[in-house]
């Protein structure tokens, strides 16, 4: 199956960029797959839900934080 993921380019802030890069490291994370997940969790955050539960945007899975 191809990779249907659009690409595209983003220019940051070098200190910006920095702290991503410790943000992804700290959680074992690529920064690409970092910024994904700042993306998704914003466009979830930003649509809401109803039941007060994560909505799954655009069909990927909602990362929710371990249970203790």
């Amino acid at each position: 199956m191809a990779d249907d993921r659009k690409a595209f380019l983003l220019r940051t802030d070098p200190l910006l960029w920095r702290e991503i890069e410790k943000w992804a490291a700290d959680e074992l994370r690529s920064v690409n797959g970092q910024i994904e997940f700042i993306l998704r969790d914003a466009v979830r955050k930003r649509k809401g839900s109803a039941a007060g539960e994560p909505q799954q945007a655009g069909g990927w899975p909602t990362e929710q934080p371990p249970t203790p």
